[in-house]
């Protein structure tokens, strides 16, 4: 078990790039990481990564070993799953990615109901609002919200997500409720826009008498994180277009008002992504199945909660 901890180890540090990045996912020490890394270096008889104070690259034959090593550890999962399959008793770590709003309030309220009934297995959530890999990433699940740019994954769509373009009261007293989005566009509202890598410009989809339509909308604000966007909203600083499940409450006190409500944004798909291999392992099956029907729920009820205008 010892080498196929080493190689685990070298598969995450190879994928991650650094000693310590790769120690606090496997959670254990950089001395225990480099150690491991040794050992193998040792077993192997060369260098895999070349160490500097600064940076760490594999070798040529670190690249060489990695795709073997990855072979290796899916065998292992294969063959445990299978295993798990005729006893009927889930174990090991499940890498979850989900989008920061998802994340926090949809699939992390479900962990520790899932954990409960399935005490031998271990969720690690990462929550970020930029595109994953699965593959270099060493995820089992993504949930996302949009259209995955990856075709060769599976999806798993979970539900159709309503969006509402809204506004504190105080941004609307200040700047008035435009109508529509033509509205929104030539009297320059200040829209607090989502960046995603490689955004060159904002174009928000909504839905006009004629059909879907992208409007150009402009603003100072953005960021990466979806709940700045709705903290920034709430402090009048603007309007944002958001999932419905993430601003309900807040629409339902009054803090936020929904706005341009003769041209709603289109809905959103929210799925997952895995791939053929991990569907696969019982465990991730069974939390994908476990979550995907209590978030579906929610959403479903979130929606009614808000009362939006029709």
């Amino acid at each position: 078990m010892s080498y196929l901890d080493n190689i685990r180890t070298f598969v995450r540090v190879y994928e991650l790039g650094s000693m310590s990045a790769a120690g606090r996912d496997l959670r254990i020490s950089p001395a225990v990481t480099s150690s491991r890394i040794s050992q193998l270096e040792e077993h192997l008889s060369v260098r895999l990564f070349q160490r500097t104070t600064r940076s760490l690259t594999p070798t040529e034959q670190g690249q060489a070993f990695y795709s073997g090593a990855c072979e290796i550890l899916e065998s292992v999962e294969s063959a445990e799953a299978q295993v798990v399959n005729i006893t009927e008793y889930p174990k090991g770590s499940l890498y979850v990615a989900a989008p920061l709003g998802v994340g926090r309030r949809l699939i992390a309220p479900q962990v520790p109901n899932f954990l409960q009934e399935y005490p031998e297995v271990k969720i690690r959530l990462r929550l970020t609002d930029r595109n994953v890999d699965l593959t270099t990433e060493g995820l089992d699940l993504a949930f996302f919200l949009g259209q995955p740019e990856d075709s060769n994954l599976r999806i798993r769509k979970i539900a159709d997500v309503d969006r509402v373009l809204c506004a504190a009261p105080s941004y609307i007293a200040a700047r008035g409720n435009p109508a529509n989005g033509d509205t929104l566009v030539s009297e320059r509202h200040e829209c607090l826009n989502l960046r995603f890598p490689g955004a060159t410009e904002f174009q928000w989809p909504l839905m006009t008498p004629d059909g879907p339509k992208k409007f150009p909308v402009s603003g100072r604000y953005e960021s990466d994180d979806g709940d700045v966007l709705t903290d920034w909203a709430l402090a009048g600083n603007g309007i944002a277009m958001k999932p419905v499940f993430e601003v309900s409450e807040h629409i339902k006190s009054g803090a936020l008002v929904p706005v341009a409500v003769e041209t709603p944004p289109d809905s959103i798909q929210m799925a997952c992504l895995f791939t053929h291999r991990k569907w696969q392992d019982p465990k991730t099956r069974l939390f994908m199945e476990f979550v995907i029907e209590r978030i579906s729920k929610v959403v479903r009820d979130s929606t009614l909660r808000a009362q939006l205008p029709r």
